[in-house]
């Protein structure tokens, strides 16, 4: 039997057509047709579903977007940027790479995304001991949940602090009607393997203007200025993706409601399935306003106080013993070595769901069978 990935790569076949068609005309290089109709491809479908015109650069990874966001926002070296602590590493690792500091905050339980309560006092401590508030705000839509963002809009908005969302996860989720990634200055988006779509590895950055577009790109082009000769005014990065990669992408774009549709699929059938089995719950997040996930990743929790000796670890290691890939939810920022000395904000939540939660298998690759064994063997875990 084969082995069920967590979430494998689904293409679509006109991937080929559109790499194939930069092969046959040497773009092989960074930048090229398929770059400029990538782009386009996901305005387009961003516009859909926005309340403002937005605008896209294709970038080599999700966390060079989050850079050049940063960048952009003017980050530097002595600001802090408040971050979510329930996060994977590349939502804060681009702090450090300005030289800023990392301020962590908390979740709340009904998203397990940033808590706006906990990041007012975050940043009113912050004034309070440093003299000077944060630079940015960057909250996450955790497994493609999305956020309280009104609320936390409304926080920065109070503070004038400009936010920088990481829609890492949430292509295809909306809140009160439009895209995650399009409320903030600057949105992230990540098409790496595992993701809603993939361009087996890269990202983009969503922009509220033309201008802001282009001088990501400045950026994101080794700073070069206008000038016949090569001349350099501002430190910049090589971070724009390829024209091979971008025809992935356009490809890629043609399935993309299909598999937000089919993740949706699977996460009902977890639902369902698992209603009632005493000791383990699906994640259904809940917010302040109408919500529709994307169930990038269906998460469980697996509560050990039911059954001593019944936790997710034990839960895993089953499931991998049946060639079944899980995951632990992300261990929070706060409690990460490299980040120890970092200021946190934390209630609990985030170190509490660690603890308890397990990703499973959701991609558009897996099949009703394997969801039907997947169940069977968390029922079987669960009541013996």
């Amino acid at each position: 039997m084969a082995r069920v990935l967590l979430s494998l790569a689904h293409m679509s076949g006109a991937e080929r057509d559109f790499v194939k068609e930069a092969f046959d005309t040497n773009w092989v290089v960074p930048l090229g047709p398929n770059v400029n109709g990538f782009e386009n491809d996901l305005e387009q479908w961003l516009n859909q579903k926005s309340d403002h015109e937005n605008h896209v650069v294709a970038l080599s990874a999700g966390t060079a977007a989050i850079h050049l966001g940063l960048v952009m926002l003017g980050v530097e070296k002595g600001d802090e940027v408040i971050c979510q602590s329930f996060t994977f590493a590349a939502s804060a690792n681009p702090i450090t790479y300005q030289g800023a500091t990392p301020v962590f905050v908390d979740s709340e339980a009904d998203t397990w995304n940033m808590d706006p309560e906990l990041l007012e006092e975050a940043i009113v401590d912050r004034i309070r001991k440093t003299g000077k508030k944060p630079k940015a705000i960057i909250p996450v839509y955790l497994y493609g949940n999305p956020a309280k963002i009104n609320q936390i809009m409304a926080v920065a908005g109070k503070y004038d602090i400009p936010v920088l969302e990481d829609s890492a996860e949430a292509m295809g989720s909306t809140y009160d009607g439009f895209h995650c990634g399009t409320f903030g200055r600057f949105g992230v988006m990540s098409f790496n393997g595992n993701k809603m779509i993939t361009t087996s590895g890269g990202g983009a950055l969503i922009c509220r203007s033309k201008e802001d577009a282009d001088r990501v790109k400045f950026y994101a082009t080794q700073a070069r200025e206008n000038y016949p000769y090569y001349q350099h005014e501002r430190i910049g990065y090589n971070y724009r993706l390829s024209n091979v990669s971008a025809g992935i992408g356009r490809g890629q774009m043609k399935v993309l409601d299909q598999h937000i549709a089919r993740r949706n699929e699977i996460h009902r059938m977890y639902v369902s399935m698992l209603s009632g089995v005493e000791g383990i719950s699906v994640k259904e997040p809940k917010a302040d306003r109408p919500i529709s996930p994307n169930y990038w990743l269906t998460c469980i929790c697996v509560d050990d106080t039911k059954k001593e000796g019944k936790d997710y670890s034990a839960l895993s290691a089953l499931l991998a013993s049946h060639d079944i890939e899980t995951r632990p939810l992300w261990k929070p920022m706060h409690l990460q070595p490299v980040f120890s000395q970092a200021p946190a904000y934390v209630n609990g939540v985030s170190e509490r769901m660690f603890n308890l939660g397990l990703c499973l298998p959701s991609g558009p690759m897996v099949s009703d069978d394997d969801v039907e064994r997947i169940v069977g063997l968390i029922k079987d875990f669960a009541c013996h």
